[in-house]
């Protein structure tokens, strides 16, 4: 008795020191989050390459060619001012030059699908109630649906036939559009063809009436708020403007080239920087997120 007694208490002191004794479990959880949200980070810079027109572009060329141009714009700020404190807001510009195109990309595109969605579906209905089985009908949006979208289904048709197996050739085509619309269609297709039922084009007719609905209320949001950030555009850009217009004297370069023009310059930047968050920030409207599968 005295044995199990003492066996009970040692286990117990041991599983009391345990989150001291052997730390590795808690920095590996910490660890594997971390890699989740690496994961999830990567995963959400290419869907913005796949929208913007350069899918499958590795990560090391986009800052290859961001470090190119940084230096390229930091070299003729410093030979057009000789100010180092602009030549380094040029390798700033330079080197957000890329990723400010390739989000302006990906954001146009965005809202070109919004509009072509609604017709994806009544596609998708017109082919399921024709009697065509799911494959067959998506296969068929390569040459009935809309130009924007036709290759992605073109591929779908391709990879389908090689392989036989609708459930990959489903996670790339979502890969490819990489649009969070696109996801949920696809997704409600590969439920029906995995158990089935009868409500299917119930069901997409739902959602095409409200990815119109959607669409016309963004639309009518964007309508309102174009005027008012192409100010806020305005406003932040004419002070660099009247900067460049300013720097051409030689005794303004001298004024910026010391220390209280270099604080004048700093502060401009970072109200520059918030003011420009904020307008977008407030401008912004709700985006669905991806789905997986």
């Amino acid at each position: 008795m005295s044995l199990i007694l003492g066996a009970t208490l040692g286990a117990g002191i041991v599983l009391v020191l345990s989150p001291w004794l052997w730390p590795a479990r808690r920095e590996s959880a910490v660890e594997a989050a971390d890699a989740v949200a690496g994961r999830g980070a990567l995963a959400a810079i290419r869907d913005e390459f796949a929208l913007a027109g350069i899918p499958g572009v590795p990560i090391a060329i986009v800052i290859t060619v961001s470090v190119v141009l940084a230096a390229l714009a930091a070299a003729i700020a410093q030979a057009v001012f000789g100010v180092p404190l602009l030549a380094l807001i040029g390798a700033l510009i330079g080197a957000g030059a890329v990723p400010v195109v390739v989000r302006s990309r990906a954001n146009r595109r965005r809202a070109v699908n919004r509009s072509i969605w609604p017709d994806v579906v009544d596609h998708l209905v017109s082919s399921v109630r024709a009697g065509m089985n799911l494959p067959d009908a998506v296969a068929a949006l390569a040459d009935l649906g809309p130009a924007a979208t036709r290759s992605a289904f073109a591929r779908f048709d391709d990879e389908f036939r090689r392989t036989g197996d609708f459930g990959s050739a489903v996670d790339a085509l979502k890969a490819r559009l990489a649009d969070p619309v696109a996801d949920r269609i696809l997704e409600t297709l590969r439920m029906a063809r995995e158990v089935g039922g009868t409500d299917l084009t119930a069901v997409l007719r739902g959602l095409a009436s409200y990815l119109r609905e959607d669409a016309a209320l963004r639309a009518e949001v964007v309508a309102r708020q174009g005027w008012i950030r192409n100010a806020a555009r305005l406003g932040v850009a004419a002070p660099w403007l009247l900067l460049c217009v300013l720097a051409t004297r030689p005794e303004t370069l001298a004024s910026y080239d010391s220390p209280a023009g270099t604080v004048l310059i700093l502060c401009g930047v970072a109200v520059t920087v918030v003011a420009y968050r904020l307008m977008l920030g407030l401008g912004r409207l709700p985006e669905e997120r991806r789905w997986s599968s």
